[in-house]
């Protein structure tokens, strides 16, 4: 059955420790990175960002960003900062989870894909047999995607017992 209710919410992606995924037996964290891990607005992560990437790695948690974005400054990022990514992934459809299993030899299983939208990053999660991670929108800097996230506040209040205690 079709759901776009995340398995688990959190605030924000550097609030998903590496003991968290451990204790699911998750190895692989597929990452949305607009709004998720940076906001559109801007290419310089902040030292909470830099220091989650760096407990993830730590941890022998792969780290994999699957963007739908086709711009430079997602591979960019991805080389200046030491983390794989797929880009053009076209979410909700499943490619990019289907290109990150099979590039890092990973079961469904064990893998989670976080990011900051429902009819995107969870769905396609879902779609893919994968942990659906839900995060809160790092910027909502225009009228689409405020409006995109009201659409999708139903949901997120279904879902409000897989919220995260922190």
């Amino acid at each position: 059955m079709l759901s776009f209710l995340p398995d688990h919410i959190f605030p924000k992606i550097t609030d998903i420790s590496p003991d968290f995924l451990r204790e699911r037996g998750l190895t692989l964290l597929l990452a949305d990175f607009d709004n998720t891990m940076l906001p559109y607005t801007t290419n310089e992560p902040t030292r909470e960002l830099l220091d989650w990437i760096a407990a993830i790695k730590a941890a022998d948690i792969t780290l994999c960003i699957v963007s739908n974005s086709r711009k430079p400054r997602v591979p960019r990022f991805c080389e200046q900062y030491e983390v794989s990514c797929i880009t053009g992934a076209n979410k909700p459809g499943t490619r990019g989870v289907k290109e990150a299993l099979r590039l890092f030899g990973a079961e469904k299983k064990n893998t989670a894909l976080v990011g900051d939208q429902i009819y995107t990053d969870v769905l396609c999660a879902k779609l893919a047999g994968v942990t659906a991670l839900a995060v809160k929108s790092i910027h909502n800097h225009n009228i689409w995607l405020k409006l995109r996230h009201a659409l999708e506040v139903p949901f997120l209040a279904m879902a409000r017992k897989r919220r995260v205690k922190l």
